[in-house]
Parts: C-alpha cells; sequence; structure tokens
C-alpha cells in the first residue's frame, strides 16, 4: 500500500483541519514526512465501545477524519470495543459507568461494524475487536500494563479527582479502562490516535503506556464534541438529540432542521464534508442576513445525501416542502394494512393503532402523546379516548414529521 504523492506540508494542513488539539503537532509533522520519504501509510486509530446500537453524525466527526487519512492512503484501524465495552468508559461521568452484558456488546458491534462503511473506505479499514488481544493478556501481564502509569497521573483526570474529593467512589476497575485503551495501541503500534475532546486523558495516556513498551508514542488528534440538536448537551442516543446516520431519509432531514441557528457554523464544518471556502461562503451569507432556515435546508439536504444517495435527498426535501411550506401530507410515506378481524364495526381504538402501526413502542407512550395534541388523524385531532373510524385509506400523523397511511384489507 502506498502513501499518496500529496507534499507534506499539504498533508499536514487538511488533516488538522477542524482538529480542536493536536499532540503534538510536531510529532505529527515528522511522521508524516517519514511515512512520505518511506512511502509508509500511517496507522490510525479509532476505538469505539458499542454502548448503543447505532452510530450518529457525532460519531460521524472524527470517522470523516480518518477518511481524510484514507485519501492520503493511510491505513485505518476502526477498533470495536466488546472488551473495553464490559468495563465501561468513566471519561465525563460523576459516577461508575454501567457494565453491559456480552450479549449487548456483541449484537452493538454488529450494527457498528456495518455503519462505519457509510463513511470509511472498506479497502483501507481494517475492523478489529479488542477482545482478540486484551482477553488473552494474563494476570502479571496486567501487572505490567499498570506499572508503567501513577495513581497520581490518574488522579489528574476531573473526573476521578472530582469524584475523590467529594467522597464518591472510584473502583479499581476504573482504572483499569485507560490502560487497556492504551493497550490497544501497544497492540496496533498506532502512529495517531482520534478521539473527542472528552477522550483527551485516555489518548495522552497511551503515548506514556506506549513509552513504556518502547514504542514511539502515538499523536493523539483531538476532534471537537458535537453538540446535540437540542443544543444543549453533546450529542448523544440516551439524550434523544442525535441524528443517526442510519435514521430514515425524512426523519434525518426533519432532525436537521430541529438543529439551533447558533450551531449551523459547528454542523457545517463538522458533518457536511463540504470544503471550507462553501462553509465560508454560506457563513457569510448568514452574516449579511440570509435567512438560516434556507441554510437549514441545505444542511438537511446534505446529510440525507451523504448517507442515503441524492435521490432520497431530493425526495426528503420535496416531502419537507410538502408538509411543512404547503401544510399537506409528505407524497410518500409508509403503509399500514389492517384487517377485518383488527376492527370493531370498521373502528380502532386510536392507542391501539399508534402501537400497530409502530409510531409509538408503548400504550404509555401513544397516550402521553395524545395528551400533548401531537396525534392527528386526517388532519383531526384525536384524544386517548377515540376510536378512529378507517374508511378505504386514512393518514395518521404524530408531531411534525411522522406520518402512516393507514388502509383496510380487501375482503
Amino acid at each position: 500500500m502506498k502513501v499518496a504523492r500529496v507534499p507534506v506540508e499539504e498533508q499536514f494542513r487538511s488533516l488538522t483541519s477542524g482538529a480542536a488539539e493536536v499532540i503534538t503537532r510536531a510529532d505529527f509533522a515528522a511522521k508524516l514526512k517519514r511515512a512520505f520519504e518511506l512511502d509508509r501509510p500511517l496507522r490510525v486509530k479509532l476505538g469505539a465501545d458499542p454502548s448503543a446500537p447505532d452510530i450518529h453524525i457525532g460519531h460521524a466527526v472524527p470517522l470523516r477524519k480518518l477518511r481524510q487519512f484514507q485519501e492520503y492512503g493511510h491505513e485505518v484501524y476502526f477498533v470495536i470495543g466488546d472488551f473495553t465495552g464490559r468495563i465501561g468508559d468513566p471519561s465525563g461521568k460523576a459516577r461508575a459507568r454501567p457494565q453491559l452484558t456480552e450479549a449487548d456488546v456483541r449484537a452493538n458491534a454488529r450494527t457498528y461494524e456495518a455503519q462505519v462503511f457509510k463513511i470509511l473506505l472498506p479497502h483501507l479499514t481494517h475492523v478489529v475487536f479488542n477482545n482478540d488481544w486484551l482477553s488473552r493478556l494474563g494476570f502479571s501481564d496486567v501487572v505490567k500494563l499498570a506499572s508503567g502509569y501513577t495513581v497520581a497521573r490518574m488522579l489528574e483526570r476531573d473526573d476521578f479527582s472530582q469524584r475523590f474529593r467529594d467522597g464518591r467512589p472510584v473502583h479499581v476497575h476504573e482504572f483499569l479502562y485507560p490502560l487497556a485503551q492504551a493497550y490497544d495501541s501497544v497492540h496496533l503500534a498506532a502512529d495517531v490516535e482520534l478521539g473527542g475532546t472528552d477522550q483527551t486523558f485516555n489518548l495522552v495516556a497511551a503515548r506514556d503506556v506506549m513509552r513504556h513498551y518502547g514504542l514511539e508514542p502515538q499523536v493523539a488528534m483531538i476532534m471537537p464534541l458535537l453538540v446535540g440538536i437540542d443544543g444543549k448537551d453533546k450529542m448523544s442516543k440516551s439524550l434523544g438529540n442525535y441524528i443517526s446516520v442510519v435514521d430514515a431519509p425524512d426523519e434525518a432531514y426533519g432532525r436537521a432542521m430541529s438543529v439551533p441557528d447558533a450551531l449551523l457554523p459547528q454542523y457545517l464544518r463538522l458533518v457536511t464534508a463540504w470544503q471550507n471556502e462553501e462553509i465560508d461562503c454560506l457563513l457569510a451569507s448568514l452574516a449579511a442576513g440570509r435567512n438560516p432556515r434556507d441554510v437549514k435546508m441545505l444542511l438537511a439536504k446534505r446529510l440525507v445525501e451523504l448517507y442515503h444517495g441524492a435521490e432520497e435527498a431530493d425526495r426528503a426535501e420535496s416531502n419537507f416542502r410538502r408538509v411543512f411550506g404547503q401544510g399537506l401530507a409528505p407524497a410518500e410515506m409508509p403503509m399500514l394494512e389492517l384487517s377485518e378481524s383488527e376492527l370493531e364495526s370498521g373502528r380502532i381504538w386510536i392507542v391501539r393503532l399508534l402501537v400497530r402501526a409502530g409510531l409509538t413502542a408503548t400504550s404509555s407512550e401513544a397516550r402521553r402523546l395524545l395528551r400533548q395534541g401531537a396525534v392527528r388523524a386526517d388532519g383531526r385531532l384525536l384524544s386517548e379516548y377515540d376510536d378512529v373510524a378507517v374508511p378505504d385509506e386514512l393518514v395518521l400523523q404524530v408531531g411534525r414529521r411522522r406520518f402512516v397511511r393507514v388502509t383496510k384489507l380487501p375482503g
């Protein structure tokens, strides 16, 4: 495998663009220069514990940076933490993170493995599982690993030190997490590791551990964390403020339109894969008075295009304009066919219908949405006590973006 014959200075400028911090820039420049001279690609690592089943566009920020490395011919190691996920990353946590079961980790890992190729180039990506090497370490190996790092350095972590001062427990297994992540870098002899700003301690710790094993320390490339569409917290599935890379096109488009105006510069730079010049022009137009809604529509269409293709992006934009611009239902929507046995005199309780249509997971969730005034049938607002007549066709709507066309099976 050969490194692209692109000048080192150009690679350096492009690859560091958008990074919050590079530790150290001098080390990175030296590694790039050597890779170019020896025609040997860098080994670039990103780890992800499969703590939830889907990848969202916040995860995609470092993944897109990895894609940039690949475009210069460098090799990517995407490390699925099927071992470290069972420890639980303590980063930024006020208490120990719950440990996942092996079954949870394996199920989530399968989705991660499939979804990363929405962004990464398969022929330059090694998907590896850290259980393959961490599970083989004996107790003496763990002692050797732990002997390369001090408790004082561990307590420099804000989350550990704050919990220690407050008298809240810091468990010994939590100290093992950054060491296990560091051993991933030792095992892979990583040249560069990417992570979010909440991973800075872990990535820098790996530099020390690699020295302990006689290896040249990796460069830590720290990427900004994407704020969720609520405008407050880091994007997270548990907080519901995310856009998943596998969201349906209409859902992804609608969620993108919920991005607060103030976050548009961050989203344009971190999630669109547009060139800086294009983004600068859009931001200049906003500063000159352009309606932020126009730019959000460009952002929303771009996100759908990245993960679903241009045709789906055009369709999602058309549906959005139809629903929100003209007050009409989308031209295309999921279908539900009800049999006569599911109806009583051609009617069905709205709570049961919402669950049956997959618009809610439970009856209690359906009741909550009905009490909030979020459910309509053919434009008519419904309550939790309504029985709905199902004629030949009925359009069921939840909130502003979710629609299902309900019909009766003939017979």
